[in-house]
């Protein structure tokens, strides 16, 4: 069955160019109403300009479709919260909202600094934060909403250089986490596409050759997806090349020591039992993992 998003309303961040460009061509085809965001900044932040976003909407109007530019800067939440409201304006709901909007300022943890590090957080996470809480009182109001965070592989797995850009991302995960809980009585939806693509955020940074294969539309599929109203919840999917995986946090299932060893050489004692895979478990909530180590306690304090 084709996936359709006729009567929808999305906005696309940092759709001016690469992956948000591709995602937001790709719903508006399928009928969404879209907003294009871009600040239309250099790719370390800097600049601005409101060219990019309107001629991807120029590409939309040209093949049929609707969709209006916003210039908001995603850590501006005056300029957010009137895009929103531009939005709602034009359009009367918002369904769908795709933090892409993204910088680089690339250098080692050693010699980076701290002004580049918290730059990179503030556009990444709490961009990400100030979009989605701006939308979230419509989603529920109309008990219905599809949020995505873009992470990375540099979050979830590390990459040299990019302490700030990996601490942002996985940093999404978690805020993926608590929405997850808080917006699914709304049935607001919120995933994590973990893409890597041939953009201009990594020129220089690939192979030859590489360009042909990590191409933005081959990611796409996995963004339209994870916003469709049939969408999963919760899942970290990876997207690279045309090819697709999803990252699983797991716990192993641990053991509980009694009061007169819990110290640093009975955990290195019992190193092999606490690491052991066997029956580890996926949890969803943060408390799972108290009440686990509750009952485990109990038992060891019962037969101590």
């Amino acid at each position: 069955m084709a996936i359709s998003f006729d009567g929808r309303v999305a906005i696309v961040t940092g759709a001016g160019a690469g992956l948000g460009r591709s995602h937001a061509l790709d719903l508006a085809r399928r009928g969404a109403k879209v907003v294009v965001n871009d600040f239309g900044g250099a790719v370390d932040g800097s600049g601005g300009s409101s060219g990019p976003a309107e001629a991807v909407v120029a590409e939309i109007a040209a093949a049929g479709g609707e969709a209006i530019a916003h210039g908001a800067d995603v850590t501006n939440a005056d300029q957010v919260a009137h895009m929103v409201e531009t939005a709602m304006e034009k359009w009367g709901r918002i369904d769908i909202l795709i933090n892409n909007a993204g910088i680089l300022r690339d250098a080692s943890f050693h010699k980076g600094s701290i002004e580049d590090f918290e730059k990179v957080v503030d556009v990444h996470l709490m961009g990400a934060v100030i979009c989605s809480k701006a939308v979230w009182p419509i989603m529920r109001d109309q008990a219905y909403g599809r949020v995505l965070v873009t992470t990375s592989s540099s979050g979830v797995y590390g990459n040299f250089g990019q302490s700030n850009y990996g601490a942002a991302k996985m940093g999404l995960v978690g805020l993926m986490n608590v929405l997850v809980i808080e917006g699914k009585k709304y049935d607001i939806r919120v995933n994590a596409l973990c893409p890597a693509a041939a953009t201009r955020m990594t020129e220089g940074l690939l192979p030859p050759g590489a360009d042909a294969l990590l191409t933005p539309d081959s990611v796409t599929p996995a963004a339209v997806y994870l916003v469709s109203e049939d969408s999963p919840n919760r899942t970290i999917l990876n997207a690279t090349a045309g090819g697709y995986s999803v990252t699983y946090i797991e716990e192993t299932r641990g053991i509980a020591l009694p009061t007169s060893q819990q110290n640093a050489e009975a955990i290195a004692e019992n190193w092999e039992k606490i690491t052991d895979e066997t029956g580890a478990e996926r949890l969803v909530e943060g408390n799972q993992q108290t009440m686990k180590f509750a009952v485990m306690a109990q038992k060891v304090a019962q037969s101590d």
